[in-house]
C-alpha cells in the first residue's frame, strides 16, 4: 500500500482513507475504514469519467448490479455513491496476496489446488452472471488467496450483461493473454465479450496456475492477442487428464462451445469443503498467505493531550541534589487554547536529570506513551514504572557520560490523543527515544509523527501483525504479534495424544486481535501438527454463544481455542462446564484477568492462557521484582518487566554511542553496532556530542541485549522482534497462575 498524496481526499463516503491500493485508467483505490471500524477497497472514479454522463449512467447501473452478485468467492459491494460529484464503489477488503503473486514466488500449483481454484472461482462467476453482469478481467492479479479459498476482485471494467461496450471501437478492455478471442478481432474492431468471455479467460487463469506461464504466451501484444485468436492453448505440461479437458473445453475459440460458468461445478470432481480449509495448498502457499496478511490501521484525527498526575509512591530516601523538573511555561502547567498540557520530567524516578556525575549535567530524556487513564491504563502503569526503575539503574551507575530522565505523556487510549502525544514528543529535541503506545489502535496512530522525526519508539504491548509501512523504520515492535503467539497455542493444544481436532471460536467483538490470533491459529494447525481445526466465526455484538460452541463439539473438537474478549471467554467457560467438557481450553491473554474469573466462576478453573509477557514476579526476574517493590511499594505488573527491558536497551546504546562520539573505544561487546563507532561529535541540536535519534535508531536495529524477560533482537527488514518467546498462564483455585514458558516451535 502507498501512501496518500496531498491531492487524496481524505474521506469519502464514510470512510477514512488510509492508503492507495492502485490506481488504473478508471479510477484511484484506496483502502478506508468506516467510523465502525470495518475496513473496505473503494474505487473513486477518475474527475474525467465522472464528467461523462453516459459513463456515469453505466456505473450507476452497473454498480447496483454489482450489488446483487452473492457468492463467498468473490468480493461482497459494501457501499457506492454513483451521484457524488467522484463516484465511488466500495468492496470489502482481502489481505491475502494474489494468484500472480504466489505463482511468480514459488510457481505452478498442484492439481488439487488447481481443480479447488476451479470449481470456486466457476462458482463467484456463476453469481456474477447471475446478476447479469460479465467480469471481463478475470486473471490472477484479480484473485486473492485466503485461508477459506480464493477471492475474485476488481469488477473495475465489468459491465451489464445487456449493456454496449464501455470503450471505443478498436479499444481492447481487459488484460492480453487471458481476454477470448471474440474479444480481440484478428483486422477490425474488438467485440463485446459476454460470459462465455469470462469463462475463457478463467481456463486462461487455471492454465497459468497450473503452469507458471499463459497459455497464449507473453511478449508483443498484437503477438499475444494473433495467438489468442488463432493458435491452440500451450498447455504442456499439464498431465492431469480431467484438468487438461477441462481447460481445452474452456478455451475453445467458440463461445457457444464453452460450458457456461454454471454448469463447471459437476465438471470439476475435486471435492471442495464447505467451511474455511488450507489443505487445497502447498505449505508454502500458506506461509505465503500468513506473510502478506495484515490488519491496516485509520490515523484518527489530532486531539489534546491530557494532563498526567504524577504516579504517588511510598516514601524515598533523600534525593540529595536531585529534583523534580517541570517543562513548562509557569513552571507547572502551560494553558493554551482551552486544553491543558502537563508534562511531568523526572530523572531516576525520584529526582531530575543532568544531576552529579554527567559532564556537564548532560542530560538525555527517555518517553513514555502511554495509556495511563484509559481502557489499558493497567498495562500503561506498569510500563511506566518499568521504565523508571531501568533509568534509576542507569543513572545510579558511576561514570555515566550523561543522565537520564523520563517525560510521561497519556493518550487515554484514545488514538487521536495518541497522535497529538507522539507530535508533542517529535518536537522536544531533548527526547531521543520512546516507550509505547500502549494500545494497538494508539500505536498505529502515533507512526506518522515519530516516522517523520526519525524518533525511535519502541512498543511492548502493541501486537498487530503489521502498522502502516514507513521509510525509515524507526519503529520497534519488541513484543510477539498475535499471529506470533499462535505458534505456542497450536503447540500446547495440539502436541498432546489426547487431542485430534482443534475447535476455534473467533469473536470479532475482539477487533482485530482476536481475528489474527484466531485466524493464524487455523492456518498453523495443519503446517504444525496433523491434528485438523474447526473455525467457527461470529459477529462482534453476539451475546448467545451456545449453539456455536455446541457445533464445535459436534464436530469432535477435542480442545477449544477462543480469541475474543474476556466477557465472550467467561460465556464459553461457562457453557463449556454446563455440558461438560473435560478437554484442554485456552484463550488470548486479553482475555485473562478480573473480568474473566469474576464472570466465569468456578468454571473458569482449568483455562490457559498464552502470554507475550513473563510474570514479573517468577524467580527469573526477582531482582526486578525486589528492585519494584522498594520503588514503589507493591508486586510489579504485566508489561512492567518487558518495559523495563526496553527502556535498558535503549540507554545502553545511547552510552555506548555518546562514548565512541566523544572518542573512546569502539564498542566491541555483544551488541556493539557500526552506528556507534561512526557517530559523530554533533550528534544532538546543541552540539554537545550526545548520540542522535537517527544513529539510535541504527544502534537499536543491529542491538541484542539480554533482559528479563527475554532476549531483544530485530528482524534486519521489518525490525520486529526476533522469536517467539511467549509464556503459559492457567487458573487453578480462582486465580491465574504462571506455569512457565510456553513451548516453542521446532525448527
Amino acid at each position: 500500500m502507498d501512501d496518500l498524496r496531498p491531492t487524496d481526499p481524505a474521506r469519502i463516503g464514510g470512510h477514512r482513507l488510509l492508503g492507495r491500493l492502485g490506481a488504473g485508467g478508471m479510477g484511484v483505490v484506496y483502502l478506508g475504514r468506516t467510523d465502525a471500524g470495518a475496513i473496505a477497497a473503494i474505487k473513486v472514479i477518475l474527475p474525467e469519467h465522472a464528467g461523462d454522463e453516459e459513463f456515469r449512467t453505466r456505473f450507476r447501473r452497473e454498480a447496483e448490479a454489482a450489488r446483487r452478485v452473492d457468492s463467498p468467492w468473490a468480493v461482497s459491494v459494501t457501499g457506492a455513491d454513483t451521484e457524488a460529484e467522484r463516484p465511488w464503489l466500495a468492496t470489502e477488503f482481502v489481505p491475502g496476496p494474489t494468484l500472480s503473486d504466489v505463482v511468480a514466488r514459488r510457481g505452478p500449483l498442484p492439481v488439487r489446488g488447481v481443480t479447488v481454484l476451479g470449481r470456486l472461482l466457476a462458482r463467484a462467476l456463476a453469481s456474477v452472471h447471475a446478476a447479469g453482469l460479465v467480469h471481463r478481467d478475470v486473471k490472477p492479479g484479480n484473485v486473492l488467496l485466503t485461508a477459506s479459498g480464493p477471492r475474485l476482485i476488481d469488477f473495475g471494467i465489468a459491465r451489464a450483461a445487456d449493456a454496449t461496450a464501455l470503450t471505443a471501437t478498436g479499444i481492447v478492455v481487459g488484460t492480453p493473454g487471458f481476454l477470448p478471442p471474440e474479444q480481440v478481432s484478428g483486422g477490425g474492431a474488438a467485440k463485446p465479450a459476454g460470459s462465455a468471455g469470462d469463462v475463457f479467460s478463467l481456463g486462461c487463469l487455471l492454465a497459468y496456475a497450473a503452469t507458471g506461464r499463459p497459455p497464449f504466451g507473453s511478449g508483443a501484444l498484437d503477438a499475444v492477442l494473433y495467438r489468442t485468436v488463432h493458435d491452440a492453448p500451450d498447455l504442456d505440461g499439464i498431465e492431469d487428464p480431467a484438468l487438461r479437458a477441462l481447460l481445452e473445453r474452456c478455451l475453445a475459440k467458440d463461445p457457444g462451445e464453452r460450458p457456461a460458468a454454471a454448469d463447471l461445478d459437476p465438471l470439476i470432481a475435486e471435492d471442495v469443503p464447505a467451511g474455511a480449509t488450507v489443505d487445497w495448498l502447498p505449505e508454502d502457499v500458506v506461509r505465503i498467505i500468513a506473510d502478506r496478511s495484515a490488519a491496516l490501521l485509520a490515523l484518527p484525527d489530532i486531539d489534546a493531550t491530557v494532563a498526567v498526575p504524577e504516579e504517588p509512591g511510598p516514601p524515598q530516601p533523600a534525593p540529595g541534589r536531585r529534583r523534580f523538573l517541570f517543562l513548562a511555561a509557569g513552571g507547572a502547567l502551560a494553558l493554551g487554547g482551552g486544553a491543558l498540557a502537563a508534562v511531568r520530567l523526572t530523572g531516576d524516578g525520584t529526582g531530575g536529570g543532568g544531576g552529579d556525575g554527567a559532564p556537564g549535567g548532560r542530560r538525555l530524556i527517555i518517553g513514555v506513551h502511554a495509556d495511563l487513564t484509559g481502557p489499558m491504563s493497567a498495562a500503561g502503569r506498569a510500563q511506566e514504572r518499568g521504565v523508571r526503575l531501568a533509568v534509576d539503574r542507569f543513572n545510579s551507575l558511576d561514570d555515566q557520560p550523561f543522565r537520564l530522565a523520563v517525560k510521561v505523556l497519556d493518550d487515554q487510549g484514545d488514538p487521536a490523543r495518541s497522535a497529538r502525544v507522539a507530535e508533542e514528543f517529535a518536537r522536544d529535541p531533548e527526547v531521543v527515544a520512546v516507550i509505547g503506545p500502549t494500545s494497538d489502535g494508539a500505536a498505529g496512530a502515533a507512526l506518522s509523527a515519530y516516522d517523520e522525526a526519525v524518533l525511535p519508539v519502541l512498543t511492548v504491548s502493541a501486537l498487530l501483525m503489521a502498522f502502516p509501512e514507513r521509510a525509515n523504520g524507526s519503529f520497534f515492535q519488541a513484543s510477539p504479534s498475535y499471529a506470533e503467539l499462535s505458534f505456542p497455542v497450536v503447540h500446547r493444544l495440539l502436541l498432546r495424544p489426547d487431542v485430534e481436532r482443534l475447535g476455534i471460536l473467533i469473536d470479532r467483538s475482539g477487533g482485530q486481535s482476536a481475528y489474527q490470533a484466531g485466524y493464524t491459529v487455523n492456518l498453523l494447525t495443519p503446517q504444525l501438527t496433523t491434528g485438523t481445526t474447526h473455525p467457527r466465526v461470529v459477529p462482534a455484538g453476539t451475546t448467545v454463544l451456545d449453539p456455536v460452541v455446541t457445533d464445535l463439539l459436534s464436530h469432535r473438537s477435542d480442545a477449544l481455542f477462543y480469541a475474543g474478549e474476556a466477557a465472550g471467554a467467561a460465556k464459553v467457560a461457562r457453557i463449556l462446564a454446563d455440558l461438560p467438557f473435560a478437554g484442554p481450553r485456552m484463550a488470548q491473554h486479553t482475555a485473562m484477568g478480573p473480568e474473566f474469573l469474576e464472570q466465569a466462576g468456578a468454571a473458569a478453573d482449568g483455562w490457559e492462557f498464552v502470554a507475550p509477557f513473563i510474570d514479573a514476579t517468577a524467580p527469573a526476574a526477582a531482582t526486578f521484582a525486589a528492585a519494584h517493590r522498594k520503588r514503589f511499594g507493591a508486586a510489579p505488573a504485566a508489561w512492567s518487566a518487558e518495559a523495563y527491558d526496553v527502556a535498558g536497551l535503549v540507554a545502553r546504546e545511547l552510552a555506548r554511542l555518546a562514548e565512541a562520539a566523544a572518542g573512546g573505544a569502539t564498542p566491541t561487546a555483544e551488541g556493539a553496532t557500526p552506528a556507534a563507532a561512526g557517530a559523530s561529535a554533533s550528534a544532538t541540536p546543541s552540539g554537545n556530542g550526545l548520540p542522535t535519534r537517527s544513529a539510535l535508531t541504527a544502534a537499536i536495529a543491529a542491538a541484542r541485549y539480554e533482559g528479563v524477560s527475554r532476549s531483544y533482537a530485530f528482524d534486519k527488514e521489518r525490525q520486529q522482534l526476533v522469536g517467539q518467546d511467549a509464556h503459559v498462564y492457567r487458573v487453578k483455585d480462582g486465580g491465574v497462575r504462571y506455569v512457565g514458558p510456553a513451548p516453542k516451535p521446532e525448527s
